[in-house]
């Protein structure tokens, strides 16, 4: 390590101080995310604006990912995460400058979120390379699980009381409590101690920063076995991003802009994944990790965004709510278990933001073309009265956000075709057993060498 001193906890007590600080501030951005998507479809009324707010959050984290992998793997990985988290203050606290000052308009939440998004890529690496100097690598899949748990049960309080406090402190409020949960955890984060991993004595030139932008690229590429999973990624993230994505507008079309309705929904993808979680948790997940990694795409395909697809009320909505975010911290804690195990402590800055890179990059391509897909193609659609809509109409009804009900039902059909089509490949299938544990290799490979394979 580079450095033999302690200056606070560390192992699994210092991450769980972090998961608390964590579980504040998923909490004030989860309030902000309820808040001014309310506000944003007030104002249009359309999809395509909620999924282009959705876009300009989302697309700077794939799009900065190298460079970020690059960076945690050179400097030190909690100034990182701080500095990930100071950013993200700064892009609430613009927002809420703008609307005290009645100045805030859509394009402003592009920007903003653009910005966030930008720093907010350096988190995962940092945050999933931290981990793995922090303690055993037996505790990985059940710290996995806890950030999952923090994710969703974090889902189960926001909508509720940002439904609430929306009446009673309006916008500017949340931003405000916003900012104050960022604080919490920033102040767990200051008082933990990271462990740095071995870097090692490099006799040769140190690789450039572009050197190590493309380090990840060689490695992941290297092997079958990491690529084929992450493309297993990148097809999922692409249909279910094109269902998610129209969550919203498709609750809020199907009720009347209920406002306590989306709530509701939310509050059950909140409890769904504390329940998924808390089992990853507890459990640890299967022994063969990609099990939990497939078998969750097509559990969560199946009886999660299909069932929200033809669902046409509440109960519908939260049972398949419910599945959906089940199976996330299942898949993501087996999947994160994998990598953690798999790859070097000193190379998982630049392998992980890689890695996501890869797995996430259709998910702004989504973004992007189920907005429009919904208000110009599925919705128009269903309200055609042509023999097509009819025939679906008996699957997801008919009115408004039944369109996008039939988005969900071919993003969920397709999810759980990936997850069990998955098993195809022995590379896939096999990844547990092909690459050796970054513990158990006597002798470094070189990079982006499989050893196994």
């Amino acid at each position: 390590m580079t450095s033999p001193r302690r200056r606070g906890p560390t192992g699994f007590t210092g991450f769980t101080i972090i998961w608390i600080g964590q579980f504040f501030s998923l909490l004030g951005t989860g309030m902000t995310q309820f808040a001014i998507t309310i506000w944003a479809y007030e104002l249009t009324g359309t999809a395509t604006a909620l999924a282009f707010v959705g876009f300009f959050g989302f697309a700077p984290i794939v799009l900065f990912s190298p460079l970020a992998g690059a960076i945690v793997d050179r400097v030190s990985r909690k100034v990182v995460m701080a500095a990930s988290d100071i950013a993200a203050g700064l892009s609430t606290a613009a927002l809420l400058i703008l609307h005290v000052t009645g100045h805030l308009q859509l394009w402003h939440l592009f920007v903003t979120g653009f910005l966030a998004g930008a720093f907010g890529s350096f988190q995962f690496p940092a945050y999933s390379a931290a981990i793995s100097t922090m303690m055993d690598k037996k505790h990985y899949a059940r710290a996995s699980g806890m950030l999952g748990l923090a994710e969703s049960a974090s889902g189960i309080i926001a909508p509720m009381l940002a439904g609430g406090l929306l009446l009673l402190i309006g916008l500017r409020g949340i931003f405000l409590l916003d900012l104050a949960a960022l604080a919490v955890a920033i102040g767990a984060l200051l008082i933990v101690f990271i462990p740095e991993p071995e870097r090692g004595r490099q006799t040769e030139a140190k690789p450039s920063l572009w050197q190590d932008c493309l380090f990840g690229f060689r490695y992941i590429f290297a092997s079958r076995s990491l690529l084929g999973l992450q493309l297993v990624f990148l097809a999922i993230n692409f249909v279910s991003t094109f269902g998610f994505i129209v969550l919203a507008p498709m609750v809020l079309a199907r009720t009347g802009t209920d406002k306590l309705a989306l709530g509701a929904v939310q509050m059950a993808l909140g409890v769904g994944g504390v329940a998924g979680g808390a089992l990853m948790a507890a459990w640890g997940g299967f022994k063969r990790r990609v099990h939990g990694v497939l078998l969750g795409m097509a559990f969560g395909g199946l009886f999660g965004l299909a069932v929200l697809g033809v669902g046409r009320g509440l109960v519908v909505w939260w049972i398949g709510a419910f599945a959906v975010s089940f199976a996330i911290p299942i898949l993501n804690g087996s999947n994160q278990a994998i990598w953690q195990t798999k790859i070097p402590p000193a190379m998982q800055g630049r392998v992980f933001a890689t890695r996501r890179m890869i797995a996430q990059i259709s998910g702004p391509i989504a973004m992007l073309a189920a907005g429009p897909l919904a208000d110009r193609v599925f919705e128009p659609l269903m309200q055609s009265g042509s023999r097509t809509a009819n025939a679906f109409s008996h699957l997801v009804g008919s009115g408004p956000g039944a369109g996008m009900g039939l988005m969900f039902v071919f993003a969920g059909l397709l999810s759980m075709a990936v997850g069990l089509g998955g098993y195809a490949f022995p590379a896939i299938r096999n990844v547990d057993s092909l690459i050796p544990d970054h513990d158990e290799v006597a002798k470094p490979a070189p990079a982006g060498a499989e050893a196994a394979e």
